[in-house]
């Protein structure tokens, strides 16, 4: 299967997942144009019930008769995470393009098979929803600082914070670290953070100092089981340049629904962005504070490329899924990724940083973050 003839058929997705995620990326291939052509879940049944929920075409029996089909060009896996692995590895086999849910793997060994993988299929697209960075105030913000507009940046911080498992009735698969990983707030949520603060400063994060803890040590009905994995991350960092910060994840504040936000000075301004109000990016300075709305209009090229509606009419997440499923489809296009697309190097660094993290909260101690 050549670049060229996925071109000539246009973006032919199967999904992999009848969840949540496997309806907001079904959605997303809908919206720019592609065909869903079919669906696999963990029974036959349920890819038959969310055939017509998603739009898709057909529904599979399993994944292995879904990868095999010629009539698939980009196989979507949005399973649970010990799953993404041998699915992905199996597509890429097949010759698909394949865009996995972050975390990538449930380690970063395995996060680097993949990517080694996704590198010997050549012409494949492998990507990762690292949707965030398709806010156009993120691409904004990261254009300001390539720019030089906000000075020698020296600090960032910022966090991603939810509540969906504050109570000890509140229980999901990720938990599971055999199902999940050892890594849960921070695989899931921690990893879009460190890859938005990458992505706007241009820069590695080096090193790590971090701090776990799992209020609720117990979930589930009745007494519940057992939790290993962590309910928050508490980390310094710091960079080859010399940008020192700090970052909060967790799934247990009460009342913070997806508040991803990052806050960067420099010399001369600071630059915040908060995912819960999209449409706006703070800019700082001594002299002069500004708030920059999402106008097409008046943003930076790259930015603006991102709008998608006019000015006063709010977009978000699901644009931001969008813009990343059309950048996808331009890069099977083209032969050539859009700047930004994020990759399986991307999600190979998210798992290193994880592993990072994980090795400091139960050392202590300050740990480099392998290249």
């Amino acid at each position: 299967m050549r670049v060229s003839q996925v071109t000539a058929r246009g973006y032919r997705a199967a999904v992999i997942g009848a969840g949540f995620m496997g309806r907001v990326h079904a959605r997303a291939i809908r919206a720019c144009g592609g065909r869903v052509v079919g669906v696999a879940a963990s029974t036959p049944e349920r890819a038959r019930a969310a055939a017509g929920p998603l739009g898709a075409e057909r529904a599979f029996d399993d994944a292995a008769a879904l990868v095999s089909d010629d009539e698939v060009d980009v196989v979507h896996v949005c399973t649970p995470n010990h799953l993404h692995a041998p699915l992905t590895l199996a597509a890429l086999d097949a010759g698909r393009h394949v865009v996995c849910e972050k975390p990538l793997a449930t380690d970063a060994a395995v996060a680097a098979r993949m990517a080694a993988a996704a590198d010997a299929a050549g012409s494949r697209v492998a990507a990762v929803p690292f949707v965030y960075r398709f806010h156009p105030m993120v691409r904004q913000a990261r254009a300001l600082v390539a720019q030089g507009a906000v000075g020698r940046v020296h600090l960032a911080h910022g966090g991603y914070l939810q509540d969906w498992l504050l109570r000890p009735g509140d229980d999901n698969w990720r938990v599971d670290p055999e199902l999940g990983g050892a890594m849960r707030a921070f695989g899931d949520i921690g990893s879009h953070w460190c890859d938005l603060l990458e992505f706007v400063l241009g820069e590695p994060i080096t090193a790590v100092s971090a701090q776990t803890s799992t209020p609720v040590p117990r979930r589930g009905p009745g007494e519940g089981a057992p939790v290993s994995t962590e309910d928050l991350v508490v980390l310094q960092f710091r960079t080859g340049a010399g940008v020192i910060g700090t970052g909060v994840v967790s799934q247990v504040s009460a009342g913070r629904k997806n508040r991803l936000s990052l806050e960067v000075s420099g010399s001369e301004h600071t630059l915040a962005f908060d995912q819960e109000q999209p449409e706006l990016l703070w800019k700082g300075g001594r002299e002069r504070t500004e708030l920059l709305m999402r106008d097409p209009d008046t943003l930076l090229p790259d930015a603006a490329r991102l709008a998608r509606v006019p000015a006063g009419h709010p977009q978000g997440y699901q644009e931001c899924f969008e813009s990343f499923v059309g950048d996808t489809g331009e890069a099977i296009a083209s032969g050539t990724a859009p700047d930004g697309l994020p990759v399986f190097a991307d999600g190979l660094r998210a798992a290193r940083i994880a592993e990072a993290v994980l090795a400091s909260a139960r050392s202590g101690e300050w740990q480099e973050v392998a290249r």
